[in-house]
């Protein structure tokens, strides 16, 4: 039976992968391994330095010499070429059949009679970039000019250019290859076969070409028709044009953020994945649960959102891999959240046009962190990304938490004892991370202030400032001050801007919380934009409730962080305190025991593992369950458990050799000796077990 939208997310069930279930460590980017252009092989080197070398951008340069294997530099290549595809849906690239083109027209036409190949030449490298000229005029017979030609191009405001210029190459003393005539390096003076003026007096030698040639003199000093020049000098504008407009033009509107994410998220995503690189904006912030608990919300508004069409439905399966790591690289959480759902063919046209904006919440252990979140559509092998930094405060410190700013705020009670993103008090903020407005719209500002000294709350205000972007430079628009006191909750605190008549600029929202003398104790800031547009797209939003801030989900998650930091004094109250809610649950067994063999408390943990051992659930706690019997000497049980394992596992290497361990504490050097062997065979570099079958052969 098919089910709307709303049901059929509501019901999916959400892959909630802790880091007992790893995935890489996301890598940090650097260029520790950048190569020299010189190393690399000698089809990726011609490929950089020739294919390429006019049209590929600094930073797409730079991340390539920092790819490793020819494997990554072909998922490279792909992706490459993909982002300047202009029907990517379609199995032909235009934009790279056309450089193919124009590569092998200069290699015939601009590289015979020359001492290198054509694309080296100058009028290789122009045609390269910027294609056929309109016209082209020839003056290569006249007696007292140089041979020159003189390229002209129109309708080229789509690359980032003037309109129409021209191009104009010459042979220097009237020998060799033609080059690329500029009129502040050369000057109408060099294009003259026999002038003998002053080599500064521009006037002099324009003047003089215009009375051999005006076609040529009118380009001599500026290549952009109908440029005004005070006196016949040299053009700025034209310098400009040949020295960074038209090198620059391949990659105007090449947004090539897609290279660092490559680089960033190779050892993580698939192959198919790599060149599907979309662009996005993300938010980020950090608040206070009701439990106390931080919390970390996030959206990520990817460029687009591919459906694949079943039957009458269209169907998207998003998945988003999390990852939160501390300054010394240490993974403190990660999850994978699944979300597959369809839409009909009319929920999919309401939305068409709209932005797409999917949202997560999870809570976080103080301290300070890197987020890396990666969102990918299963159904179209597209990805995203969004990385932020994170400080989540020490307890008991006076904290003012950022401020999230909406142009709508709603009643979210559907979801009433819910942990959903960007509620708070059963308000619903629909941020964007953009911060745009449209005129006459009401900002809608929510933020947090926890611990407040008891004087502050007493006696302490509120000032708001919004300060408005002006050409003569930042002006005050707009201040309020209220006595904290005032608010109902002044542990969460909305504030509402109504700003009809406010002009489209750029704005900033200043808050400082002061106590009685006025004085400062902390301050935020937001950034804002009213936009003269008459309309804005504004997203729909796809995200997942989760239980409340109080459920044992969430103490579980908290445990697993300061058992992944180490703290194991504050993992063990989370844990328990999981798993005393469901002693039954799996997860929940699981992560408890782990820490209490961290800890080393063995008996403790056989206790936990003893009541999965008696049915099929005992498939997941055996091999803890020989680890604890082992650590407290009962090895024949260990033994037992281990042995079960491997019957049902197959080969385990830590599991066998652990067999071997303790068939020797036991003195049955003839059954350790088998097992240590068999798991030779099966891996023989092992040298910590070829020392201890010696040692056993020594005993015998």
């Amino acid at each position: 039976m098919k089910r709307s939208l709303a049901f059929r997310v509501s019901c999916f069930v959400l892959l909630l992968i802790s880091s007992l279930v790893l995935l890489p460590p996301v890598p940090v980017l650097a260029q520790a391994g950048k190569k020299k252009v010189t190393d690399l092989p000698e089809h990726y080197r011609k490929w950089l330095e020739e294919e390429v070398v006019y049209i590929i951008t600094p930073r797409e340069r730079d991340v390539f010499l920092q790819l490793q294997s020819d494997r990554e530099r072909e998922v490279f290549i792909k992706a490459f070429w993909r982002q300047r595809d202009p029907t990517p849906n379609t199995e032909k690239n235009e934009f790279r059949e056309e450089h193919a083109r124009r590569i092998a027209y200069v290699q015939q036409w601009f590289g015979r009679g020359t001492a290198g190949a054509g694309w080296r030449s100058d009028m290789g490298r122009i045609f390269i970039i910027l294609g056929e000229p309109k016209t082209i005029d020839r003056y290569e017979n006249l007696a007292q000019v140089f041979p020159t030609v003189v390229w002209f191009y129109d309708g080229m405001e789509r690359s980032g250019l003037p309109n129409s210029f021209n191009v104009v190459f010459f042979k220097e003393e009237g020998t060799g290859n033609y080059v690329l005539y500029s009129p502040m390096k050369h000057g109408p003076q060099k294009l003259l076969n026999n002038y003998m003026g002053d080599v500064t007096d521009y006037e002099s030698a324009y003047r003089q070409m215009f009375d051999i040639q005006p076609e040529i003199a009118n380009v001599s000093l500026s290549l952009i028709p109908g440029e005004h020049l005070l006196v016949p000098r040299p053009s700025m504008s034209s310098e400009i044009l040949l020295s960074s407009r038209i090198p620059s033009a391949p990659y105007e509107k090449i947004k090539d953020e897609y290279a660092e994410k490559l680089l960033l998220y190779k050892d993580i995503i698939e192959v198919d994945y790599t060149a599907n690189y979309i662009e996005s904006d993300s938010l980020v912030r950090v608040y206070q649960g009701p439990a106390g608990d931080a919390f970390v919300h996030f959206l990520v508004e990817p460029k687009r959102l591919s459906f694949e069409p079943v039957e009458d439905r269209y169907h998207a399966d998003l998945e988003t891999d999390v990852s939160v790591t501390d300054p010394q690289g240490t993974v403190v959480y990660q999850f994978t959240r699944s979300v597959p759902f369809d839409m009909t063919e009319s929920q999919l046209a309401a939305v068409r046009d709209k932005l797409f904006s999917f949202q997560d919440v999870f809570p976080l252990v103080p301290g300070s962190y890197r987020l890396n979140i990666l969102l990918k559509n299963r159904v179209s092998r597209e990805f995203t990304s969004a990385e932020a930094s994170l400080i989540i405060p020490a307890p008991g410190a006076f904290t003012l938490y950022a401020p999230a700013i909406s142009n709508r705020l709603d009643l979210a009670a559907k979801f009433r004892g819910q942990t959903k993103p960007f509620v708070f008090s059963g308000l619903q903020l629909t941020p964007s991370p953009r911060n745009e407005f449209l005129p006459g719209e009401t900002l809608h500002a929510f933020f947090q202030l926890q611990n407040i000294p008891a004087e502050v709350l007493r006696g302490g205000f509120i000032e708001y400032t919004v300060v408005r972007e002006t050409e003569n430079g930042p002006q005050v628009h707009q201040t309020v001050t209220k006595n904290i006191a005032d608010y109902p909750d002044p542990a969460n605190i909305f504030e509402s801007f109504p700003m009809a008549g406010w002009p489209a600029a750029y704005y900033t929202l200043r808050i400082s919380i002061q106590n009685a003398a006025r004085a400062p104790q902390v301050t935020a800031k937001e950034q804002f934009l009213i936009t003269a547009l008459p309309v804005l797209k504004r997203p729909w939003v796809l995200s997942v409730p989760q239980p409340s801030p109080d459920a044992p989900v969430f103490s579980r998650i908290i445990g697993i962080q300061y058992l992944n930091r180490k703290d194991f004094d504050l993992a063990r109250p989370r844990l328990e305190a999981a798993f005393r809610s469901d002693p039954a649950s799996i997860p929940f067994a699981l992560d408890y025991i782990r820490l209490l063999i961290e800890i080393k408390d063995y008996a403790g943990a056989k206790a936990a593992v003893q009541p999965f051992l008696a049915d099929d659930r005992k498939w997941d706690f055996l091999e803890y369950a020989g680890r604890t019997c082992q650590a407290l000497g009962e090895n024949a049980e260990a033994i037992a458990h281990y042995k079960d394992y491997l019957k049902h596992f197959g080969t385990n290497l830590n599991v066998l050799n652990a067999v071997g361990d303790c068939y020797a504490a036991d003195g049955n050097v003839p059954e350790a000796l088998a097992a240590f062997e068999n798991s030779l065979r099966i891996e023989p570099n092992q040298p910590k077990i070829k020392d201890k079958i010696e040692e056993l052969k020594r005993k015998k």
